[in-house]
């Protein structure tokens, strides 16, 4: 892919660029109801443990505490400098991992785990110790399994780096954002690219040599061209595995902090475009590979090797090559999915607490998928991941003929085919090379459930 080859004039942009989702899933959490709940949760565990040990599993754990609040933070936190409340949420994780074990006795095996937040690192270094081990005793993690973890430059010490090496942790993320100390005023968070570039040093001394991922994110308050390249200097120097540049997600009518940043501030949708152009266009120069929509990662790099063999996996755990046939989650807010799936646990602290206090499984809604929804949840997944579908492939899978079960989809999406940025033959679909910042407008071609959102109740962040 060539930066120099993709040109996206303004008129464009504005033409396409509207509300829609990131499709972490298909359907998008808008769709879960309460509808679907602990019964159903119980129903398709026994369902996942019929499939027996071999079935590999992924597991997901939500830390959400955070000393601090970041005005352009979108995950769900709990800000609290009180650590016997935190102490108190890892003993019900710990419940609550138990009781779904339970449920899975034949079904332990993970290939993959990711520990995210909040802070995950917010806890010492024996309490995330503590909290492994019970994972340990419940489930078998396999030779050579994914451990991730989200850790916090400001907060994470060696002792915790050191620690998570002799749990088995393997990969890192850390959030960066922009190292410019005015945007860093503008959102509250305040971090140096010495604190940074010292812990990824160090990460790399004890044992974490591949694996480390930074996150950059474009449409921050007073981001400029020029101070957002020399952001791009100073990663690059780190040579990081992957790189996630990410699109601010504005959204004050679901995060209401985000009412503190001043919209005046916010980059032109222009100079958003220009921003974004310019750390693909770094990134590819410096030799990275563009994964997805939003990624870049060496070429060495197995999320790299898996773009190019079209083996892509995409969850909501972000991009992965280990795709298992089931994820459960872990504590508030997380979100699994399981034989055709999703479930999510209480967003409250009091409420989690309470299920679990009744002796309950701590979900709080959900959604079954149906025949339709698989379809479209695969088609939908192979675009965002590999940005092509092959007709043949859905019609073997689905036992449907794809020109007519999604001809609609099709005639939505003449105007991305006509301003270039898609190929359709007898075959399948194409997002051509310059389309590729526009592949959440191609997938919402294929969601059945935009239609009957109303427009002047926004619902997801702009696409572009």
């Amino acid at each position: 892919m060539s930066s120099s080859r993709f040109q996206v004039d303004m008129a464009t942009v504005r033409r396409f660029d509207r509300p829609g989702p990131r499709y972490t899933s298909y359907p998008t959490a808008v769709e879960f109801h309460e509808g679907v709940g602990e019964e159903a949760y119980r129903a398709k565990l026994a369902e996942a443990d019929a499939r027996g040990a071999d079935a590999p599993l992924s597991l997901y754990a939500h830390l959400p505490f955070c000393e601090h609040r970041c005005l352009f933070c979108g995950c769900h936190v709990v800000i609290t400098p009180h650590m016997p409340v935190a102490e108190k949420y890892l003993g019900y994780v710990k419940r609550e991992i138990g009781r779904v074990a339970e449920l899975l006795p034949n079904r332990r095996r993970v290939v993959q785990m990711h520990w995210g937040g909040g802070t995950p690192t917010y806890f010492s270094p024996d309490q995330l110790s503590d909290l492994m081990a019970t994972y340990r005793e419940r489930f078998h993690f396999v030779d050579g399994a994914e451990l991730a973890i989200e850790v916090d430059p400001r907060v994470t010490s060696q002792d915790h780096l050191d620690r998570l090496v002799e749990l088995g942790f393997n990969r890192l993320s850390m959030g960066v954002q922009d190292l410019t100390p005015e945007v860093q005023k503008a959102i509250t968070r305040d971090q140096s690219y010495e604190q940074t570039a010292e812990l990824m040093e160090y990460a790399r001394k004890v044992g974490f040599t591949e694996g480390i991922n930074l996150d950059l994110i474009y449409g921050l308050p007073l981001q400029k061209l020029d101070t957002f390249d020399g952001n791009l200097d100073q990663i690059l120097g780190l040579r990081p595995d992957r790189v996630a540049v990410y699109s601010f997600a504005y959204v004050p009518w679901i995060k209401g902090h985000q009412k503190k940043l001043d919209k005046e501030t916010l980059p032109s949708p222009e100079l958003k475009l220009q921003l974004y152009l310019r750390a693909m266009e770094r990134f590819l120069e410096a030799g990275y590979e563009p994964i997805g929509m939003d990624h870049f990662a060496l070429p060495e790099d197995e999320l790299a090797v898996a773009a190019r063999e079209g083996r892509l996996h995409r969850n909501f755990m972000g991009y992965s090559v280990m795709p298992a046939s089931d994820m459960i989650a872990f504590g508030i807010s997380g979100i699994g999915e399981v034989q055709g799936a999703f479930f999510q646990n209480e967003k409250k602290l009091s409420s989690y607490y309470e299920a679990l206090d009744a002796g309950r499984l701590p979900v709080s809604r959900g959604y079954v998928l149906d025949q339709d929804d698989r379809v479209r949840q695969y088609v939908i997944q192979q675009i965002m991941c590999n940005f092509r579908i092959g007709k043949e492939d859905v019609g073997r899978r689905f036992g449907v003929d794809f020109d007519r079960y999604f001809a609609r989809s099709l005639e939505a999406l003449a105007g991305v085919r006509d301003a270039g940025f898609l190929e359709i033959d007898a075959h399948g679909l194409r997002v051509k090379e310059e389309g590729r910042l526009f592949v959440r407008n191609v997938c919402m071609a294929f969601d059945r459930y935009l239609e009957a959102k109303a427009a002047d109740q926004p619902v997801f962040s702009r696409t572009v």
